[in-house]
């Protein structure tokens, strides 16, 4: 059974491979890479099935995206923290990806046609119905519109390539206030750009429809930023978690808990419990700033 779903996977991915537009790239461009951390994606994370996003809304690239087009979730979005008072923008459509249509030529989310149009991208991607009638889950966003302060870029979080099944309670309580506590840190201490990373990890759960595959549910969230111009004069309690800290939480719906720990951390938990290889890192040299580099 193992091999036959291999198998599975790998003609899934051929084929979504020779259906995705061109404008899914093999590299992220120089204006998209200004959203990660020296110009740099996270590395180790290479995978057939994985499509890189260029997000663009409104005639600009607001941030990127790793997109797993079998699982039909997010893999991570990065994004740069912009101050924020933490209000959330409450009358944007939610929106699709046509870089993964096989319909359009178009590099910009767009918001959903008629329900008899989504059977040219469903295959690429999420849908509205895929997360229609499903009691313990919400969409949950891994970039949030409270991390952006101009309104498009706000905007712009409402696409399904930015979210993935959260439990409801856990999407609205621990996760939510993580959000609040981040948001709050980068605002008050961070005195560059901040670059964040907000990933999943899956372990073969999925939200199926029609007796179809269709979503995979994480089983973990996790997230780390890099801020290397930030207070230092700050309190030793916030001061400690720079230039980079990160966090992890099980998506359930009680018995949960968010653990910040170091991204080193992080990383040898991800390697343990994802699909990444043994060079696996979300920053590049770890945000270490080069005048923070001793030599004996």
């Amino acid at each position: 059974m193992a091999a036959g779903a291999l198998l599975l996977r790998a003609l899934a991915c051929l084929w979504l491979a020779a259906a995705v537009r061109a404008e899914v790239q093999a590299d992220f461009s120089p204006e998209c890479r200004l959203f990660m951390y020296m110009g740099t994606p996270p590395r180790g994370l290479e995978d057939h099935g994985l499509k890189k996003i260029c997000q663009r809304y409104n005639g600009k690239p607001r941030y990127v995206t790793l997109y797993d087009v079998v699982d039909h979730i997010p893999v991570y979005s990065a994004y740069t923290f912009k101050r924020s008072d933490g209000s959330k923008k409450v009358d944007v459509p939610w929106m699709y990806e046509p870089q993964l249509s096989t319909e359009t030529g178009s590099g910009e989310m767009q918001p959903f046609p008629p329900d008899s149009l989504h059977k040219s991208f469903k295959d690429a991607q999420a849908v509205l119905e895929d997360y229609s009638n499903t009691v313990d889950f919400e969409r949950g966003h891994l970039n949030p519109d409270e991390h952006q302060s101009h309104p498009d870029d706000k905007a712009s979080t409402y696409t399904l390539t930015n979210v993935v099944p959260q439990i409801r309670e856990f999407n609205i309580g621990l996760w939510k206030q993580h959000e609040h506590t981040i948001r709050r840190r980068l605002n008050n201490y961070c005195r560059g750009t901040a670059y964040v990373v907000t990933g999943v990890t899956t372990s073969g759960r999925m939200i199926r429809r029609y007796n179809i595959d269709r979503l995979a549910v994480p089983t973990f969230l996790w997230s780390a930023y890099c801020c290397v111009d930030y207070d230092h004069n700050a309190p030793f309690e916030e001061r400690s978690k720079f230039p980079a800290f990160a966090s992890r939480a099980l998506n359930a719906k009680r018995g949960s808990e968010v653990y910040e720990i170091s991204v080193q951390e992080l990383e040898n938990f991800l390697k343990q419990n994802t699909f990444v290889d043994k060079k696996f890192q979300i920053f590049y040299e770890d945000c270490v700033p080069n005048n923070a580099i001793m030599t004996p």
